[in-house]
């Protein structure tokens, strides 16, 4: 199977999460409660930044640099 693609807008934050583990660390320093939350297979990442107010773009570019990509 395909890997996902990071920036991919539809990617759920459990494929993200099980894809590249070090994001989290992202999430939690922001003080998001997304990691091991219930509802994480049906938010992205633009409905987390939405929810907590972030900017996506600087956001997404704190994932890309965790991720090491």
């Amino acid at each position: 199977m395909k890997r996902a693609k990071i920036d991919d807008p539809d990617l759920p934050l459990t494929v993200l999460f099980k894809d590249w583990p070090q994001t989290a660390a992202v999430f939690i320093r922001h003080r998001m409660l997304c990691y091991g939350c219930p509802i994480a297979p049906f938010h992205t990442v633009i409905d987390s930044c939405r929810e907590y107010e972030l900017d996506e773009q600087a956001f997404r570019a704190e994932l890309r640099a965790a991720a090491g990509l």
